[in-house]
């Protein structure tokens, strides 16, 4: 039996005695806990659990103790993970990982040279990690939040060019074959040039070959040592037998072959630099330092120690700091880099900025609302990171591939030993044709593919505005048939204005100033609006008691002793309010295109009655139109789903264009937008996809069901941080033409990976066949292998050249 091991576990949501005996007893029926203890005062479960399966039963305790009411806070790690080269070697690091107890999930990224670490708080500790990493044969350190993973150091390109200066005179005499002049050099030069290019120059193959078969595993350099050590050692072997004479060595394959994918390998970590150049764009908006402005003073001090409510003097020509609100000046700000937002927008007092933007003509000064971590700017660069680090779904299709590509390379290059040696009796010949089978063998290229095109990829959508969040929702992006649209500052600009109102009896602004009341603590851009119009009609507006929104259908609250509701049709008919008058009215004002609300008296003791109504117009966004018309021609359907009147959804699909009126779902509560979205699934095909795009909260839900969701952010700070939390697609300015832009976009990545999957499995499927087959010398192998992976990351950077069509 193996060793026990001991896990400390915290336990969320025990609040009593009975709470610990029920989680106490939901571990102990777990299958491999030995021993189970859980103390209420720390809110911890110490635990001792079979080592043989200590993974494994981690993940059932967290099951049990989640069924049992409670749970197990998750936490997660990223790591640098130095020595992979090829997909082999993500595989051997994820399994080490996701052996560890309490590790959750691992993903490891071959592009960018990191792991994502998903594991049970209080176990899986850092230092478990690394090593579990160090004994599969790499290396590993943690990176800190918000920091960037530091890049190998030091360009190996002087290796590549002493390594090519040794092994040209190796190569020569096979141009003076050509012309029937020998050139040959002795063996002993021969030898001499090839043993510091394999000893030296190529040693790191060797040693992480060696490293790779001691971990019982394989992967590209274990192929490229035993294919190079073979020629090597069958050299020395003929050689040797023959001292005097001049016999066939292969010194020169040897060396050119390492020589080649050392080439191969400063050409990928190149392109590779280049994939990362979006992020680090991005990372060089934020400012080391900013100006305060305290007690009347300015002084410069680092951006660490600029707080929430902090005053940010920002001079013209200067990035801001810190995200927040102008509290004095006027100027226009570049935020190309942030929303690809390509002309200056104005901002005043008032309006939201964020940092990393570069102030206009006038000087400005900010009140800071979010640093460091909260900023609009870190959480963009890691929500790029982690799209970067997570893989799309095509990715776990290739991983399995690459698990058990090496062992069938040595297979294959075994089996044409024995066919070539048995065939023919030339044994040193069929050694040499098992060679190039190893040398040609491409893991490189099948392992970059997919992350290398997904770096460029997401890096090049931040820069025109759109946030990958999640690398799945860009995959399933491409297949989407049906994108469903929100209303309110989604198709339109989102700040209404109230143009009409109607007092069932009495003064118009009694009615204004009642429906202000009501509104005055409300950010939605009805209440906005409503609070505006008092304001400039110089209402008195009174405070409401109790004010309490009702989702899907308005607000309510007590006025100068009076219940009041203000909201929807929908909901006034489910309180029993009926107005002939009034309802006429608003089947008018809807039909002109505008949303109406009905404002009741709900006074217990009295009969509930309308008291009028406001009407409010919006106008449909600039781009709105043409993105309607863009996702059409692109042979999508478009639909309008609104928790708006009728009149006014289809008022504004025919402004946008959508003409068919069962594109139109009107009057639809948030909870209900999902049912929508799963009833316009219905009747298309299985690969199919439906796609939402929302701003708000109450878009969330919605957001969530749909197979990809776009959450929309704006300039005024309309987009919430749970939409954005919720959808795949973040769209950082408020333009619906990133919605076809995405869609684009997405099958311009999906076409890119597919291409280079296409030429990853090309190489290996017709050159290891070659190779076998005796076409193939290793010298020419060998400069296969190296382009496989050079134009994976090349076809991948050709990605930056990507236009949308308009």
């Amino acid at each position: 039996m193996s060793d026990a091991v001991t896990l400390q576990l915290p336990i969320a949501g025990m609040t009593c005695a009975s709470c610990v005996a029920r989680v106490e007893k939901a571990i102990a029926r777990v299958p491999g806990v030995q021993e189970a203890s859980v103390n209420g005062a720390t809110e911890q479960a110490r635990l001792r659990v079979d080592g043989s399966s200590a993974g494994a039963t981690a993940l059932a305790v967290a099951a049990a103790v989640g069924k049992a009411g409670y749970a197990i806070p998750e936490d997660a790690l990223r790591l640098r993970i130095d020595g992979m080269t090829c997909a082999s070697c993500v595989a051997r690091v994820e399994k080490a990982l996701t052996r560890v107890p309490g590790v959750l999930r691992a993903s490891v990224n071959l592009a960018t040279s990191t792991a994502e670490v998903q594991r049970l708080a209080g176990s899986a500790a850092d230092a478990d990690l690394i090593a579990a990493v160090q004994r599969a044969g790499y290396q590993a350190a943690p990176i800190a939040d918000g920091a960037t993973p530091a890049p190998h150091q030091g360009d190996e390109g002087w290796k590549v060019a002493l390594a090519a200066l040794l092994s040209a005179p190796l190569v020569l005499p096979m141009a003076g074959d050509l012309v029937g002049t020998h050139w040959m050099l002795p063996a002993f030069w021969q030898w001499l040039l090839a043993t510091p290019v394999l000893g030296w120059l190529g040693a790191r193959f060797f040693v992480a070959g060696w490293k790779a078969l001691r971990a019982g595993a394989g992967n590209m350099d274990l192929l490229v040592a035993t294919g190079t050590s073979a020629a090597y050692g069958l050299s020395l072997a003929t050689w040797w037998r023959d001292p005097a004479g001049m016999p066939h060595l292969y010194f020169e394959s040897a060396a050119v072959v390492i020589t080649l994918v050392l080439f191969g390998k400063w050409l990928e970590a190149r392109a590779k630099r280049r994939t990362l150049v979006a992020l680090d764009g991005l990372r060089a908006l934020r400012p080391d330092t900013a100006r305060l402005r305290r007690g009347g003073t300015e002084q410069t001090v680092p951006l660490a120690q600029v707080q929430p409510g902090d005053e940010v003097v920002v001079r013209p020509g200067e990035r801001l700091p810190t995200d927040g609100v102008v509290v004095e000046g006027r100027s226009h700000l570049d935020e190309s880099l942030l929303t690809g937002e390509s002309l200056p927008v104005a901002r005043e007092a008032g309006d939201r900025v964020t940092g990393g933007a570069i102030n206009g003509e006038g000087p400005l000064v900010v009140r800071t609302t979010a640093v460091g971590a909260a900023s609009m700017l870190s959480q963009i660069v890691a929500m790029v990171e982690s799209a970067q680090a997570h893989k799309a779904p095509i990715q776990q299709t290739v991983d399995r591939v690459a698990a058990v590509f090496v062992p069938v390379v040595f297979g294959v290059g075994f089996v044409t030993l024995l066919g070539w040696g048995l065939a023919r009796g030339d044994w040193a010949d069929a050694l040499i044709h098992a060679v190039s089978v190893l040398v040609i063998a491409c893991p490189c290229a099948l392992g970059l593919a997919t992350p290398a095109t997904l770096m460029v990829g997401t890096g090049l959508a931040a820069r025109r505005g759109i946030l990958v969040r999640d690398a799945q929702a860009l995959e399933l992006m491409r297949a989407v048939a049906v994108v469903a649209f929100d209303k309110t500052g989604t198709l339109t600009e989102g700040r209404p204005r109230l143009v009409e109102r109607l007092d069932a009896a009495g003064s118009a602004d009694d009615l204004l100033a009642l429906a202000a009341a009501l509104q005055a603590a409300s950010e939605h851009p009805l209440a906005r609006a409503v609070s505006q119009a008092a304001a400039a009609a110089g209402v008195a507006v009174a405070r409401a008691e109790t004010p309490r929104a009702v989702a899907g259908r308005g607000i309510e609250g007590r006025v100068d002793g009076r219940r009041l509701a203000l909201g929807s049709s929908v909901w006034m008919a489910e309180l029993g309010i009926a107005d002939a008058a009034l309802a006429a009215r608003a089947r008018v004002w809807g039909a002109m295109g505008r949303s109406v609300s009905w404002l009741a008296d709900l006074t217990p003791g009295r009969a509930p009655r309308a008291l009028g109504l406001l009407a409010f117009g919006d106008h449909p966004k600039p781009g709105a139109a043409a993105a309607v018309a863009s996702l059409q021609h692109e042979g999508l359907r478009v639909v309008l789903v609104s928790g708006d009147n009728r009149g006014a959804a289809e008022a504004l699909a025919r402004e946008v264009g959508i003409t068919d009126p069962r594109d139109v779902h009107a009057e639809v509560l948030p909870a209900d937008k999902a049912r929508v979205l799963q009833a316009l699934r219905e009747g298309l095909s299985a690969d199919a996809r439906v796609a939402m795009v929302g701003d708000g909260v109450n878009d969330a839900p919605a957001l969530a069901a749909a197979d990809v969701g776009l959450a929309m952010t704006h300039a005024e700070g309309g987009g919430t941080d749970v939409a954005m939390q919720t959808a795949g697609l973040v769209l950082l300015r408020g333009d619906p033409l990133l919605v076809a832009e995405a869609l684009q976009l997405s099958r311009a990545i999906t076409r890119r990976i597919r291409q280079n999957l296409f030429w990853a499995f090309a190489y290996n499927v017709v050159g290891i066949p070659l190779a076998a087959f005796g076409l193939l010398s290793p010298v020419v192998a060998g400069a296969a292998m190296a382009l496989s992976s050079v134009s994976v990351v090349t076809n991948a950077l050709l990605l930056g050249r990507f236009r949308p069509r308009t």
